[in-house]
């Protein structure tokens, strides 16, 4: 175990990417899927939707804990213009995320739960991405390869939009990947001085 890693971690997401960051930052941990709803409330700021997210998704997950785990949990949102854009159902969804991100700057934002015993902690982080102008068959060409519909705002930085056309990133780059890894390294270890209480 690692000496700022007190306790194994649960990690309950079926992201792979998620899984691939925390083995490169050497965490020990195994995954579980928690499969929460992840509807939100209608009167939320979307400022506040990813902590949210990743606290409903740890009290429903906390069920999967094994003894002397830490659960951790997240969830990201690509945020235009004040708005949303989701993780696209379909190719024509997809497309449109993309055609509004050319040219423009978008905020993404991960929040992130973790539970040990009866103590929580709970962060966000945020990033600004700018995306050069993309065609119309640039953008045609990546969703049809990529298949984008498991990535908020329907891209991948990892892959050939983030190689390719984001030209200026403000903040962390694992957050904009899927998960701030700082913050889990931070939360972790601040453990004895976590909440007793469910902020959420």
């Amino acid at each position: 175990m690692n000496t700022w890693q007190p306790y194994p971690l649960l990690l309950a997401s079926g992201s792979p990417r998620r899984k691939e960051l925390l083995e490169q930052a050497g965490f020990v941990f195994r995954v579980a899927v928690t499969h929460a709803d992840e509807r939100l409330p209608e009167d939320i700021s979307v400022y506040a939707a990813a902590e949210y997210l990743a606290r409903h998704k740890a009290r429903v997950g906390k069920a999967l804990l094994e003894k002397g785990e830490i659960l951790l949990t997240a969830d990201s949102v690509v945020i235009h213009e004040g708005r949303i854009l989701d993780k696209p159902a379909t190719s024509e969804e997809a497309i449109r995320h993309l055609t509004a991100l050319s040219g423009c700057t978008h905020e993404v934002m991960t929040g992130i739960c973790m539970i040990h015993e009866d103590k929580y902690w709970s962060g966000t982080a945020l990033t600004e991405v700018t995306m050069a102008p993309l065609s119309q068959a640039e953008i045609q060409g990546y969703v049809e390869q990529a298949r984008p519909f498991d990535k908020a705002g329907g891209y991948g930085i990892q892959e050939w939009i983030g190689l390719c056309k984001i030209t200026r990133l403000v903040g962390s780059y694992p957050n904009v990947v899927g998960l701030p890894v700082h913050l889990v390294y931070q939360g972790l270890v601040s453990l004895p001085h976590w909440s007793d209480t469910d902020q959420g």
